[in-house]
């Protein structure tokens, strides 16, 4: 019988890259996704609790409060609790246990003003969402055996009628993210992850042909234009 060496956690299984993650095989790796009335991360003895009977070696987090995006404007009590309590908590609960956390951040951190933005350049996220991913990072970020992945990932197809031509940005697809992920789990520190830098509009045209082109400047003059991430370290980790 095949014995696994690890066992992962993922939390926010029952989302949209979580069920993508579901049909995927992490062969050595023994993998759990569990639900919230297993593992509620505002509560720091649900968590201890799941810790215990799994005893997992690596904790992927990846719940988290994201759309509608207004919420985060509407109900900052629930986007603090989930996005930033939450994490606190989760990487609380790895450092007592010496659990490795890998934490799914955004590229949103970023300002977005002037583009190709390294791992170590300065953060000013655009609106109250990634305030709260960044926010959940000051944790992480005090846990030496953590990773933080800043990515921008979407549904595919792309779901929008409209796209962005003047915002350029990394998107990608889940399942893209997947054969990645697998490359740097044992990594740690932070990893910009995405895809070729180019406008929405051109990223969804590709696999949606009637997409409609809009533009941000029109819309909402304070949108960032050029949020899209410096990907060098990522590229030169999956050549190895």
């Amino acid at each position: 019988m095949l014995k696994f060496k690890k066992r992962i956690i993922f939390s926010g299984g029952s989302g949209r890259f979580g069920k993508v993650l579901q049909k995927t095989s992490f062969f050595k790796y023994k993998v759990f996704f569990p639900t919230r009335s297993e593992l509620d991360i505002t509560n720091i003895k649900s968590i201890q609790k799941y810790f215990k009977k799994i005893k997992p070696d690596i904790f992927v987090h990846m719940a988290a409060l994201s759309r509608p995006m207004n919420i985060h404007d509407s109900q900052i009590n629930k986007s603090i609790n989930l996005n930033i309590i939450g994490t606190s908590n989760i990487t609380c609960a790895c450092y007592a246990r010496k659990i490795k956390l890998i934490y799914f951040s955004t590229q949103y951190v970023y300002p977005g003003t002037k583009g190709n933005y390294k791992e170590t350049d300065s953060l000013y996220p655009i609106n109250n969402y990634a305030w709260s991913k960044l926010g959940g990072e000051c944790a992480v970020q005090m846990y030496k055996n953590s990773l933080i992945i800043r990515l921008s990932m979407t549904e595919k197809p792309f779901l929008h009628k409209k796209a962005f031509a003047d915002v350029k940005t990394n998107f990608i697809f889940h399942e893209d993210v997947v054969p990645i992920l697998k490359k740097i789990l044992n990594k740690k520190g932070i990893i910009n992850v995405g895809g070729p830098t180019q406008t929405i509009f051109n990223f969804a045209i590709k696999n949606n042909p009637n997409v409609k082109k809009i533009f941000a400047k029109k819309i909402n003059k304070k949108f960032p234009l050029n949020p899209f991430m410096n990907l060098q370290k990522l590229n030169k980790i999956i050549k190895q």
